[in-house]
């Protein structure tokens, strides 16, 4: 009986040690952290930096382009003067002014066939007309945004003064596609030659 227990005992034990030599050794030929890890973490870390950097050069061109753009609006500049071997009017209707003799259509806006300025970038604008005529007549100009009155100028006819000047200014926000433009007001007149009554107007900002 007791040789029986000895023999068990040896034959556990021997078990035992065989179990612990095995898990052993499979601990040892099998790293906790694989050094690929690390080389993986490292390209992981340089594709970010790499990425942050194409950010900020894509922000750079954005602003660029913008730039360009903003630069590209400003230049919307025109001035024209109407023509004519003197008076013009009066008219028993009112009149579109149509300003043929053109000094300056930086943009191509306005259009010296109808006298009509065709918005082609929102933004602010300024504008001016000025007219020369006889006393004889009243002279009324108008200036219209589309449909919309926006400024006016005025002289009452009179015999004691033969000849009168006028104008007027404004500055307008405007959206692509509004129509500016000056219109005679009926029984009024101007003097149409050598540059004296003229239409002009530019893009602020």
């Amino acid at each position: 009986m007791n040789l029986t227990l000895l023999i068990l005992l040896f034959c556990g034990l021997t078990l035992a040690q065989d179990v612990h030599e095995n898990v052993t050794e499979k601990t040892e030929t099998q790293p906790f952290f694989p050094s690929d890890m690390c080389d993986l973490h490292r390209e992981v870390g340089a594709m970010k930096e790499r990425l942050a950097a194409l950010e900020n050069r894509l922000k750079d061109s954005e602003k660029l382009i913008e730039d360009l753009k903003s630069k590209e609006k400003s230049d919307i500049i025109f001035s024209a003067a109407t023509v004519g071997s003197g008076s013009f009017g009066p008219f028993n209707i009112d009149t579109t002014l149509v300003y043929q003799t053109v000094m300056t259509n930086i943009g191509n806006a306005y259009n010296q066939h109808t006298g009509v300025f065709a918005t082609p970038v929102s933004g602010t604008y300024y504008f001016t007309f000025f007219y020369h005529a006889g006393g004889v007549h009243p002279a009324n100009l108008v200036l219209y945004k589309n449909d919309q009155i926006v400024a006016r100028t005025y002289d009452y006819s009179t015999q004691q003064d033969p000849s009168d000047n006028g104008g007027n200014a404004v500055i307008l926000q405007l959206q692509k596609g509004d129509q500016v433009f000056v219109r005679m007001g009926a029984n009024s007149h101007i003097w149409a030659h050598e540059h004296i009554t003229t239409f002009s107007g530019f893009l602020i900002h």
